[in-house]
């Protein structure tokens, strides 16, 4: 697409700049719809993160149990997974935006209803997996059809930026967010966490709504013409994006090694635990927030990831030093040692978010994205659920420092031993002839 013309969904967009070396390129918001949707993500990011945070804290509040905390990956995990592929293949035959108004109010309403419950003091840790298991449920369709969304409104060029920009705000949200969610839940002030969720969470159904049409694209790039009815969904559409992961050695690898990372290495569960025995109450929102801030750090220095030409090998190191970083930071003695550690690990994190996306979103043709981005997101999301129960159920046994160190350097050998073993990934570059 020539600077300056229209965008793949039809929009008009401002002449771009070139990108610097560094600084975080944001050639993508010169897109109205895409601006849109990512300054409504943006905000909505922020209040899910009060509700990211008050969750967990208010289960180990009422419960004591880390292992409590650690089931609250397994409520929200098979709800994700099942809703994210299910989601991913119904994005492929209806129109994408109504299907992430439809999904986006659902988590909406899960909201509105913890809040209440909270507030009336109804609240009880089978209240809480319920309702963190309705909210996977939305947010597995919505971002997978969000996922398939971005590749229709932005030229292939700009899809790394994208993907830079939307992890950045995705960060600053989880640095932020913490932050504030900290001081209300410090003193369990767990039904004003939700309401501001609630509030914030309106803005990104703004964005949605205020997106264009988004009919399905057959093959041969010709849109679905008007009046034809859409095809069903099928679970065997799920299936046949799954066959077409299983048969493509880039792509399942990139998952895989996603969920050695997130599985063995996040100690998200173990943080009101070590908060409260090792650095104190107050050091929860910092401990929350330190993976995000380095991400966060990451993405504002985000300019050259545009120019990485071997985007695999960038994946696999990015993933290691994620795994050694976290490892270390489960050893350190004081709270900024730890943070500090964290956020390394937050930063390494980021670039092979940026990485796996982009080699999805570039690799995969259109009539795939919405199955593509539905295995994306039940990796992405259900990985760290499944981190938080293997993290809480390990640290039931043998303690959290054992659970978080030898969690971190697992993730880095078992990335190592897959690269060494699969080299499709690490030798992948994207094709300057491939089309989506």
């Amino acid at each position: 697409m020539p600077d300056g013309s229209t965008a793949p969904d039809g929009s008009t967009a401002r002449k771009a700049r070139p990108p610097s070396r560094f600084a975080i390129d944001t050639r993508p918001l010169r897109h109205p719809p895409y601006r849109r949707l990512f300054l409504g993500q943006a905000v909505a990011n922020v209040g899910l993160q009060f509700t990211a945070v008050a969750v967990p804290v208010q289960m180990f509040a009422i419960t004591g149990s880390s292992l409590w905390v650690g089931l609250l990956g397994v409520a929200g995990l098979v709800p994700l997974v099942a809703f994210a592929l299910w989601g991913g293949a119904v994005a492929d035959v209806m129109d994408r935006r109504v299907l992430l108004l439809a999904a986006s109010l659902m988590m909406w309403s899960a909201t509105i209803v913890l809040f209440g419950l909270t507030a009336a003091g109804l609240t009880t840790p089978v209240l809480l997996l319920v309702l963190t298991a309705v909210q996977a449920m939305g947010f597995g369709v919505s971002s997978a059809t969000r996922g398939a969304i971005i590749p229709r409104l932005l030229p292939a060029a700009e899809l790394a930026a994208a993907n830079a920009l939307n992890s950045t705000a995705i960060n600053i949200a989880m640095t932020v967010g913490p932050l504030l969610a900290g001081l209300l839940v410090a003193d369990a002030r767990f039904a004003a966490a939700y309401a501001v969720d609630a509030v914030a969470f309106t803005v990104v159904l703004w964005a949605a709504f205020r997106l264009p049409a988004l009919s399905p694209i057959r093959s041969g790039s010709a849109e679905q013409p008007e009046g034809e009815a859409p095809r069903r969904s099928r679970w065997r559409d799920i299936r046949d994006g799954l066959a077409y992961i299983a048969t493509t050695p880039v792509l399942w690898l990139s998952f895989a090694i996603d969920i050695a990372a997130m599985v063995l290495a996040l100690p998200r569960a173990l943080f009101p635990e070590v908060a409260d025995e090792r650095f104190g109450p107050g050091s929860i929102g910092i401990l929350y927030a330190a993976i995000a801030i380095g991400s966060v750090v990451a993405g504002l220095t985000s300019g050259w990831v545009s120019r990485v030409r071997r985007q695999g090998l960038a994946l696999v190191v990015a993933v290691v030093v994620w795994g050694l970083a976290v490892g270390a930071a489960g050893l350190a003695p004081v709270l900024w040692l730890t943070v500090l550690l964290l956020a390394i690990g937050g930063a390494a994190d980021l670039i092979s978010a940026v990485y796996r996306q982009t080699i999805l979103q570039t690799y995969a043709p259109d009539e795939l994205q919405g199955r593509m981005q539905g295995v994306f997101f039940a990796v992405v999301a259900g990985g760290p659920r499944l981190g938080d129960l293997r993290a809480g159920a390990t640290a039931a046994v043998v303690g959290p420092t054992i659970a978080w160190v030898g969690g971190g350097v697992a993730a880095a050998v078992v990335a190592v031993v897959l690269a060494i073993a699969f080299p499709a990934l690490a030798r992948y570059y994207p094709s300057p002839h491939r089309t989506r």
